[in-house]
């Protein structure tokens, strides 16, 4: 029985299997890629319509979205990413990257859990300017401002500012390199170490 009383069709685990495979087999033909049923079946920009998102940003089914987010045009959020808003907005610029894994927050409950429940949990906003890049499965803690096209190298916690046109990288995530550049001559340079 569906969630609205009516009886499913006998067949309906069949019809659900041959929609799966099918969408599977075209997204294979044509970007060679298998994705999750839900990331293959939903198109991301409608979805990211759908939340308000600026033009050309693409949003997979997986993301989960909490609170106050805004998003600028032509970003691309990847899979299972999880963009918290709920602890006073995340802002995320034009023309980003947000990889697979990223867990943005504007909350934590450490305080809370720690006390017992007694203490609130807390809150700060989170802003991503434009042309960033952040690498897979990095953490953006609470109250961070991200400046515009800085780096966060994958696998980072960044607990504190990054400024503009800085790599960042590591737990926590220390400045690494600067960028350089503009358009199609943009580069990285990476800090010696000492």
């Amino acid at each position: 029985m569906s969630d609205d009383g009516s009886e499913m069709p006998e067949d309906f685990p069949a019809q659900l299997l041959k929609l799966h495979l099918g969408r599977e087999s075209e997204l294979m033909q044509r970007y060679d890629r298998s994705l999750p049923f839900a990331d293959g079946l939903f198109d991301r920009w409608e979805r990211a319509r759908r939340l308000g998102f600026g033009e050309d940003v693409s949003i997979y089914d997986s993301v989960c979205v909490f609170g106050d987010v805004k998003v600028g045009r032509g970003t691309w959020i990847g899979p299972w990413v999880m963009l918290d808003g709920s602890g006073g907005g995340l802002r995320i610029g034009s023309t980003c990257s947000v990889s697979a894994g990223v867990h943005v927050y504007t909350h934590d409950t450490v305080a809370w859990a720690l006390s017992g429940g007694k203490a609130a949990r807390r809150t700060g906003p989170v802003s991503i300017g434009d042309k960033v890049y952040i690498g897979s499965q990095c953490v953006i803690s609470l109250g961070v401002t991200i400046g515009d096209m800085a780096v966060v190298a994958a696998n980072s916690f960044v607990n504190r500012d990054v400024p503009a046109r800085t790599i960042v990288g590591g737990v926590p995530a220390v400045l690494i390199g600067h960028v350089i550049g503009e358009g199609e001559t943009v580069e990285l340079v990476f800090d010696s170490k000492k």
